[in-house]
Parts: C-alpha cells; structure tokens; sequence
C-alpha cells in the first residue's frame, strides 16, 4: 500500500471525526472527490437476494436522498444496453459501475427526493457481459426483480407504491413486467424507448406489442430528436396515439458526444438530465401528466 492510499483513509476517518463534532468549517479538496458526480447528495447500499433456483442472485442498488427517511414511492431503474450493471458499492455509495454513463444511472441524484427512493437493477449475476433481450421479456425477469423489490418493500415499509422506469434496450423489461404481473406496479415509465422493433439489429420481443395489455398506467418520456434508429420520436408519438399513452417530449440539450445509440446524446437526454427526472418524478407522485414538454 502506498503512502497516499494509506493517508487518504486516515484522513477521511479523522474528517468524519470532526464532522460529527461540527468543528469542520470546510470540505478538502480530498474529501470532495471521494463523492462521484453521480452519487452527489445521496445515501446508498447495495442490495442482493438469492434466487428461486439457489444459484443465481439478483443485486440492485437502494438510493435516497441524504436525510430522508419514509419515502412513499419506489422508482426501479432498468437501464439500457447491455443492462448489465456490477455496481461497486462503499461508504455508502456506489463508486463504479460499468454502466455509471447511462441516463437513469447517472441522474438517479436528481429523482430521489423527500418522497421517491430509486433502485438500479442489475441482471441476475450468471448473465455474463449481456442482460438478453428474450430474457428481459420473460417472466422469469419479471420474478426475478420482482424478489429484490420484494426485499427492499420488506425493510423499508413506508413504501407504498412501486413504479418501472426503463430507458432504450431497458423499455423491454419495463414494458413486460407489468404484462407478466401488473399486481406489484403502479405503473411504469419508459424513457427513450424501443419503437422500431423490426428494423435491423433491433429487439424482436417488442414486435407487434400490445401496451393495452400493461394493467398499469404508463408514460413515454421520449427526446424530440432522438438519434438512435431503434428509438425515434416519430416512432413514440405513433405508439402513444395508438395506445392513448402520454408522451412527454424532452427539448434541448448539450454537451452531446459519441455514437447516436450512446448515452451522451440526445438519446441520453444529456444536458436535460435534471428538468427529464423532475417531470418523471412529477409522473411518480402524481400518475398524471401534467406537462407533455420538457424544455
């Protein structure tokens, strides 16, 4: 062990010292960095349960905001391709993940609040690099998520209501889970969602779906110029008209980068993290949808 790796706990063990005695007027530039961007103003653990077939578990983890207590709502994260997050979870935070960029991953810290507590979900730990698609849209999912929220509802009882909230390749999950069993969700939320299932390279399982089967009331929350050709917006208005889902049309952005079908573009809802989750919190507490733009 380095000197540096050997001082830096030290020091952090002293500053919590002098914070619980309130004698720390200022925060190191040391101590600010211990904190991801993405974990800022929250408490977290990680969460793990064994599954029905005593070999695999199903891990996620639990996020509020710091000095909150009772929340009423729970929002379940499924994140987009490839679904797989392994999150690394200490001093109650989630330091790493291998899916830290995604857009429900990365603005958790602008969902949680007073009232809503999120849970990121992984796939269960024999998935390998890649959470499949046809496995997304099983029951055996739906069962699976279905035990760790299970778990989280038995420790935290002042949960009341249990909302889905999937983005890109996650939308199947979030769309198939109420079809499997509508009885545990208040309804689900599907961001940046798959709309063109039969174009190449996409995700047949969405092919011909019916949402009128859901049994739980549902949202689109879809970017205006989306650039990803599984997810375009043209293709969500034509499924929210179908179906009479609202849709709520996310406007503006910065800082795009990367591939269309990538995290950092308007497929992301970069630069629009904070205003997206406001009115997909709004969608949480309310189940009504008051405002159909986001700009």
């Amino acid at each position: 062990m380095t000197l540096r790796n050997l001082t830096v706990p030290l020091m952090w063990a002293w500053a919590k010292t002098l914070f619980a005695a309130g004698l720390c007027l200022f925060v190191h530039p040391v101590f600010a960095q211990l904190v991801p961007v993405h974990a800022e103003g929250l408490q977290e653990e990680l969460v793990s349960v064994t599954l029905a077939d005593g070999k695999r578990t199903q891990s996620g983890v639990y996020s509020i905001k710091l000095g909150t207590t009772q929340h009423t709502r729970l929002a379940v994260l499924l994140p987009g391709y490839p679904s797989v997050v392994r999150p690394v979870v200490s001093d109650g935070l989630m330091q790493s993940s291998r899916l830290t960029g995604n857009f429900l991953i990365r603005s958790r810290r602008h969902l949680a609040d007073e009232a809503i507590a999120t849970l990121i979900v992984d796939c269960h730990s024999e998935s390998g690099d890649y959470c499949s698609s046809s496995y997304q849209a099983s029951a055996e999912r739906q069962r699976d998520v279905q035990r760790l929220i299970d778990n989280v509802r038995e420790r935290y009882s002042s949960i009341e209501e249990v909302w889905l909230i999937g983005t890109s390749m996650g939308t199947i999950s979030s769309s198939f889970m109420p079809i499997h069993d509508p009885k545990p969700y208040a309804g689900a939320i599907h961001t940046a969602s798959i709309t063109e299932p039969e174009v190449p390279n996409s995700y047949r399982e969405l092919a011909k779906f019916d949402y009128s089967r859901s049994g739980v009331q549902q949202f689109f929350v879809h970017h205006k110029n989306d650039p990803c050709f599984l997810t375009t917006w043209n293709g969500a208005k034509r499924i929210s008209d179908k179906y009479n889902i609202p849709l709520i049309t996310v406007l503006g952005g910065n800082g795009f980068q990367g591939k269309p079908c990538m995290a950092h573009t308007e497929h992301g809802f970069k630069g629009m993290e904070a205003l997206t989750m406001s009115a997909i919190g709004r969608l949480v507490k309310t189940g009504r949808a008051d405002q159909l733009e986001v700009k």
